[in-house]
């Protein structure tokens, strides 16, 4: 299913199928404001939770990127390995997970099942509707279930940003 995705990074296996814990997918596009303004966000999520046998994929969903693109987006935010990164122009994974905006976090959990798909934290209220900080933090609390074997409480919550753009 996933044979024209194209891995940007030295990824072992399927996004889909985590070889620790679980994997967090993180669909962004390069010019989304929102999406851009998660960079550090992600970035401490993925150092938190690394330990922990988590994995990071950024896929880039938007058609028009080539690999320079997302190579040079990946190095300006300061993502750096082993956060992976991954293009799905035809929106394999977008389709797989149910994921619809940018930034939309998926917690895939080790046997390929989507545990959570929704908002990173509650930091917007709506487009352009920033909140001073974040009260809620939806993905971080959804880890922290996974991880200890419970079900997650809220398996799916309203992303806000940049819808994926269509092939």
């Amino acid at each position: 299913m996933l044979a024209k995705l194209l891995l940007l990074s030295s990824i072992a296996a399927n996004p889909l199928h985590p070889s620790g814990s679980a994997n967090i997918l993180f669909f962004i596009t390069n010019d989304c404001p929102i999406a851009n303004s998660y960079a550090p966000e992600i970035q401490r999520i993925c150092a938190d939770y690394a330990s922990k046998g988590v994995a990071c994929t950024l896929v880039y969903s938007d058609p028009t990127l080539d690999a320079a693109a997302i190579h040079k987006h990946f190095a300006d935010y300061g993502y750096k390995p082993p956060i992976e990164a991954v293009s799905d122009a035809h929106h394999q994974l977008a389709h797989a997970t149910g994921a619809t905006i940018t930034p939309e976090a998926v917690i895939v959990g080790k046997d390929g099942k989507v545990l959570y798909r929704g908002r990173i934290d509650n930091f917007y209220a709506a487009l352009g509707k920033p909140r001073r900080f974040a009260t809620e933090h939806d993905l971080r609390q959804a880890l922290d279930e996974v991880l200890a074997g419970k079900p997650v409480t809220h398996p799916q919550t309203q992303a806000i940003g940049c819808y994926i753009p269509q092939p």
